[in-house]
């Protein structure tokens, strides 16, 4: 069936590069200025993840056709302008110059735009996430596409269609809407009225969360309200991505963790609030206004703003002493009544601060001034300055680090024989640095976590550059619009009035400005490493597995030996020993790989890419193209050992090969990373695997929510079969954790195999609520219990005495169900039992040729919509059972990604030519560029500017780049330069 296109609105960025912008006001001045601002750090200010996708009530970039106007601020004491709602847009449209709309074309997306990352992250395309669009039976012709969350398109021959997602623009700390299937607005799952108003009561403040989450994430409110109460029910990601399609819209993983990032934040940010009022109450400084204020922020800044000047250990602020003297009065009067208000009967000699009419005067600018840079309307006027001005921002090296350097050269001279010195800093590393300056909307997310080392290191030196226009429109229009008094007044009156918003601009807004540019670019920045991490990490643990074949792991090394090991096709260990390839008496260890490898029948030989990589490739090169090996055809490949030796030693390796040393539990990783990737690589922390970059600059809370996120959605979607599985690999499966893992491998090995999926009830620590989510994901395999030769009674003698623990009130059914085998839940094989019927098959018949012919004669004669509501189900999951019947037995959703490449022969880098054409695969991406592996020992680079539209296909066109670790590509060569080791790389195209 066909579904009608998305609504997505598109940002637009305007600015005008002809601005001045003298302004020099460095970031190190303003915070050291008298004012008790917290010092901007990078690192620290970035713990709320959900910055870069903020509401319009920071002053982002609005929707050109309709804006919210005035939105909430955090007000003291002024209340704010009514909100408007923002209207979601059928129609893109973009302003231009003179303030005109134009229609968008594909040359909106042109190269700077492509380069442009720090948009909002929900706007990657459907290549490498998880699903953008569910796969649809139709009756029309289609093709067959590789979306994966439902199992993929089975081998059938049922028609299959998947629809594009039209190209978008993006701009700058601008969230776009959610690209999301338009479901019938009289079918959708809606949130209950009265469950809003109590999560509202419970989180305590004067905003809607479903409205503020809608917002942020530009996902509609009834799928950001069912969301929420999938969440509340303690749902998991993978399950309500599989088996709640219908209420989340059908939103892929990656979107719905974004929902829940943001979700967990607010709901962080309403206890906060409330631990401030309660601090102030306590301190006996909150008043009514200041509460509203606190009850009123979006975001962890705002409440900082509002929250700081009151915090303990900081010194009272101007406006405070000022109002302690009890001038509050006297700057009300000024504004509302300036006719009435007589300085001078405010004097008192003798009392500081009230000594003279002067320090009356300057009394009330502070707090007329502290009134204004907390005054909602103030501050949204402000930021819309600035959107339409050219900010920058700049970064210099630092005095501090030309010091050092010039100590270093010093101390180098005059170094001695034996001394050790001080580890140097690199500062070579940032020389593109030492004289940058980029607009804050261009500057890409690599060049934003770069700066923000290089000034924790103290390298550099940044700062944010606001034109000087910006403060002359805004002073005059606080004089002569916002703070114009209501009444005649005198002129020394107006003087400070308008001294009150200079200061309040120098000494409050523009620090304020600086630290939102600066923690909202290193939140983009820290949002697209990331997302670079999760898709490069999805990409890797999708590695289609290499089956049925015998593999030699090496772990090479030079004065230690390559060690090796020889895997069984199902990866049982059946030979380790350590070979000295590059000493002397290398015949007689060639004689020993002979004998190993004849013995075992082993022809693929998997090298680790470490120490002594290449020469352990040229070994092996050179005796393969000597038919060293005949009879056998043997082949190579290398291999990404990152985190391997960590592994080695871990509890997890050692109770898995208690007898083994260190160095061979490493071969024996490296050849089962290309036998099973998932099964293998999923005993590794996702950080050690070498994915991705600027590691250690992003949010370690936020990369681990991320990348733990992505392993359990791979590992759930691609299923295990419970009878064989590692305790390991099961920890990370929806629904179960470290405990339930231990459980049901006991249990396994207490009572033989498992049977049937309701035998998982009978496990320790198995509730309702952990069998419903990991069900759907786990696999009872026929082939494994026929290979274990178990009779199926065996298993539930021993679970009796759990009855009286209530485990199993019910009983259990002893025998193998043939549904247990696919991806459908449980909770639907009543649905799927009628649907046989109706085709007229059977359950044994599941994934044979006849069902096949069956399913696909029904679905031509009739739309999915007809035959849900005869089974009684929704089209969705009717979708889901097809797949599920129709998927051949031991289906597996990596066949669609590619293998690990073997070859026989090698070219080194004094081969390459400029002009050359090459096929590769993409060996990590980052946020400038992806290395290619084109089989010389050095990967080299596409960078990101040669990554265009054109050479990718329709369905890997998107924002961020396209590309992912394990795609094949075909590669142009630009440049070689062999004394640095680079080699530069053109794409031609993305192999399918």
């Amino acid at each position: 069936m066909m579904r009608r296109p998305r609504a997505t609105t598109t940002k637009a960025v305007i600015y005008n590069e002809n601005e001045n912008t003298d302004s020099d006001q460095s970031f190190t001045q303003m915070i050291s200025s008298d004012e008790e601002m917290d010092e901007w750090k990078p690192l620290e200010s970035t713990k709320s993840f959900s910055k870069a996708a903020r509401a319009p009530t920071d002053g982002e970039m609005k929707a050109a056709p309709k804006r919210t106007a005035k939105p909430k601020q955090p007000k003291v004491p002024k209340p704010s302008a009514p909100r408007k709602q923002a209207a979601e847009q059928e129609d893109t449209v973009m302003p231009v110059s003179g303030g005109k709309k134009r229609k968008p074309n594909s040359d909106d997306l042109g190269e700077n735009e492509r380069k442009t990352q720090t948009g909002c992250p929900e706007k990657r395309g459907n290549s490498v996430r998880m699903k953008e669009e569910r796969i649809s039976f139709i009756v029309s012709d289609a093709h067959r596409t590789d979306g994966w969350t439902d199992e993929g398109a089975s081998q059938s021959g049922l028609q299959v269609k998947k629809e594009e997602a039209p190209e978008e623009d993006f701009t700058f700390d601008e969230p776009c809407l959610k690209k999301q299937k338009t479901s019938d607005t009289s079918q959708r799952p809606t949130f209950p009225a009265s469950a809003a108003h109590s999560l509202r009561n419970e989180l305590n403040m004067n905003w809607d969360l479903i409205e503020v989450l809608s917002t942020l994430t530009c996902v509609e409110r009834w799928v950001c309200g069912n969301i929420i109460k999938l969440l509340r029910e303690e749902n998991t990601v993978p399950f309500m991505v599989r088996y709640r399609k219908e209420m989340i819209n059908h939103m892929d993983a990656d979107a719905v963790r974004d929902v829940q990032m943001v979700y967990a934040e607010l709901c962080s940010l309403a206890k906060k609030t409330q631990s401030v009022v309660q601090t102030l109450k306590k301190d006996g400084v909150l008043t009514p206004e200041l509460e509203e204020s606190l009850r009123s922020c979006r975001s962890a800044d705002d409440l900082d703003h509002v929250y700081t000047p009151y915090k303990k250990g900081s010194k009272l602020t101007k406006a405070r002493r000022a109002k302690a003297l009890g001038l509050e009065d006297a700057a009300t009067a000024l504004l509302n009544v300036p006719h009435t208000l007589d300085l001078s009967a405010w004097v008192k000699p003798g009392t500081e601060g009230l000594s003279c009419v002067e320090e009356v005067a300057t009394g009330v600018e502070h707090i007329l001034a502290d009134i204004i840079a907390k005054d909602p309307e103030t501050l949204t006027y402000i930021k819309t300055l600035c959107e339409k001005s050219f900010v920058t921002i700049q970064s210099s090296v630092s005095k501090t680090a030309l010091k050092e350097k010039e100590q270093e050269k010093v101390a180098q001279e005059h170094k001695k024989p034996g001394t050790e010195h001080a580890p140097k800093k690199d500062f070579d590393k940032f020389q593109l640095y030492f004289d940058f300056t980029c607009n804050v909307q261009r500057i890409q997310p690599h060049q934003t976590l770069a700066i923000n080392r290089g000034e924790s290191l103290k390298i550099l030196t940044v700062k944010v550059n606001i034109p000087d226009r910006v403060k002359s429109d805004f002073t005059r229009w606080c004089i002569n619009n916002r703070w114009r008094p209501k009444t005649f007044t005198r002129e020394e009156l107006h003087a400070i009035i308008r001294n009150a918003v200079e200061d309040s601009y120098k000494r409050l807004i523009l620090p304020f400005l600086t630290r939102s540019y600066r923690t909202k670019l290193t939140s983009a920045a820290e949002k697209e490493s990331i997302a670079m991490f999760v898709r490069n990490l999805r990409q890797r643990l999708l590695v289609c597995p290499i089956r049925g074949s015998v593999i030699m792991g090496v772990d090479p090394g030079f004065k230690h030996g390559c060690k090796l090991a020889i895997l069984s096709p199902t990866s049982q260990i059946l030979h380790t020993d350590v070979v000295f390839l590059h000493n002397s008496g290398q015949k007689k260890e060639a004689e020993k790989l002979r004998h190993l490898m004849t013995t075992y029948s082993c022809t693929k030989v998997v090298i680790g890419n470490g120490t002594a990589c290449r020469e352990t490739e040229s070994f092996f090169s050179d005796l393969i193209s000597r038919r060293y090996f005949y009879p056998l055809d043997v082949s190579y490949c290398i291999t990404n050992e990152a985190g391997a030796s960590i592994y080695s030693v871990s509890p997890e390796a050692i109770k898995e090969m208690p007898d083994l040393d260190p160095n061979l539990r490493s071969a024996v990783s490296i050849g089962r990373r290309v036998q099973d990737p998932l099964a293998e690589l999923v005993k590794i922390d996702p950080k050690h695997i070498g994915i991705g970059t600027y590691q250690h600059d992003v949010s370690a809370g936020a990369l681990k929510a991320a990348l733990d996120g992505v392993v359990e959605e791979c590992v759930s979607f691609v299923g295990v079969d419970i009878n064989i599985c590692s305790e390991t690999l099961m920890r990370h499966v929806a629904g179960l954790n470290a405990g339930r893992a231990r459980s049901i491998s006991e249990w396994r090995e207490k009572n033989g195999p498992f049977i049937n999926r309701e035998q998982l009830k009978l496990v320790k620590g198995m509730g309702p609520k952990s069998y419903q989510q990991c069900a759907g994901f786990i696999r009872i395999n026929p082939q494994t219990l026929n290979s274990a030769k178990l009779s199926p009674p065996c298993a539930p003698e021993n679970p009796a005495p759990k009855k009286s623990k209530g485990k199993a009130g019910c009983s259990i059914p002893t025998s193998l169900n043939p549904l247990d085998q696919t991806c459908i839940h449980p909770e639907s094989y009543h649905v799927a039992q009628r649907f046989l019927s109706l085709v007229g098959g059977i359950v044994d018949q599941i994934g044979s040729a006849c069902l096949k012919h069956c399913v696909e004669s029904k679905v031509n004669t009739s739309c999915i919509e007809e035959l849900a509501k005869k089974v009684d189900t929704t089209p969705e999951t009717l979708k889901l059972i097809i797949d599920g019947l129709t998927q051949p037995p031991g289906f597996d959703i990596r066949q669609n990604f590619g293998q690990a490449d073997f070859k026989r022969g090698i070219v080194s880098m004094s081969d390459l030519r400029v002009g050359a054409v090459l096929t590769g695969r993409v060996d990590n991406t980052t946020l400038f560029g992806a290395f290619v592996d084109i089989g010389v020992g050095r990967a080299g680079l596409i960078h990101k500017s040669h990554i265009t539209l054109d050479k990718l296909p329709a369905s890997q066109r998107r924002r961020s780049l396209a590309l992912g670790p394990g795609e094949r590509v075909e590669v142009r060569v630009l440049n070689v330069d062999a004394q640095r080791g680079r080699i530069g790389l053109d794409l031609i195209r993305v192999l399918q």
